[in-house]
């Protein structure tokens, strides 16, 4: 039967675990605030904001704070095969691993988390169903935003800076400079990490948005179309017509129809 433990825990930069410890869980903690040390049976490393440590069952470790410190604590016992499965392909030889989200992503990561939190707290018609979705949620979450090396995570973090500046023209060398990179060098890793290029990634978060705002609010079209960076409402509605097979309009109505 699926068992899970979850809370936030604050301390401050005096606190340590008593001892290293060792349980049947398999734990996944998200650093939320400040910094500290992990410890397992042979490694010892620095973790800070951002950062998440997937720890399997029977693995003893061990936290200590070096600043004031935040996690977020999720400890799960017998998870259905199919979701262990996304958490085992992102840990190596049954050994903890540290991933780290970009800080867009650890602000989006935090707010699904206390989303769960709500629903762990709350009284469910179909608990076990419930648990093991949100789970499942996180984890794969975890699996899409999470970078194999640092200079992965700085390409990351300039996805994360043209998502927050839809309405801003791609400026190549500004994002270049961003990550210590030549144009040329940081286009071919850009295209590495989201297999497209700085523009088109531009595009795909503009429609995105586009259509988030289409569909969840009734904000009229010129001020979608400022919000995503067209100045002029009507090559807002050529490029969508041209991206989605409608114009924006017919689209919204489309999905008001469908949701009646």
């Amino acid at each position: 039967m699926l068992e899970i433990k979850s809370f936030i825990g604050t301390h401050d930069q005096d606190w340590e675990d008593e001892q290293q410890w060792r349980h049947p869980y398999l734990e996944i903690t998200v650093i939320l605030e400040g910094s500290g040390i992990f410890r397992s049976e042979n490694d010892e490393c620095t973790v800070h904001a951002g950062q998440v440590v997937l720890i399997p069952p029977n693995v003893p470790h061990s936290f200590h704070a070096v600043t004031p410190i935040r996690f977020g604590v999720l400890l799960i016992q017998d998870l259905p095969i199919s979701t262990r499965e996304l958490f085992n392909r992102m840990i190596t030889d049954d050994l903890p691993r540290i991933i780290t989200l970009s800080p867009l992503d650890q602000e989006h990561y935090e707010l699904l988390f206390r989303e769960w939190l709500r629903a762990f707290a709350s009284t469910l018609k179909e608990r076990e169903r419930n648990y093991t979705a949100w789970i499942e949620i996180l984890l794969l979450f975890l699996s899409e935003h999470s970078y194999a090396d640092q200079q992965a995570l700085s390409i990351a973090r300039v996805g994360d800076f043209i998502r927050e500046h839809l309405s801003s023209p791609i400026q190549m060398s500004t994002l270049a400079d961003m990550t210590g990179l030549s144009e040329d060098g940081f286009r071919k890793k850009f295209f590495k990490v989201y297999e497209m290029t700085p523009k088109q990634y531009q595009q795909v978060c503009r429609l995105a948005e586009a259509k988030w705002l289409l569909s969840s609010s009734d904000k009229d079209m010129q001020t979608i179309a400022n919000h995503i960076g067209f100045s002029q409402l009507h090559s807002f509605s050529l490029w969508f017509k041209k991206l989605e097979g409608c114009p924006p309009t017919e689209w919204r109505n489309s999905q008001r129809l469908y949701h009646q």
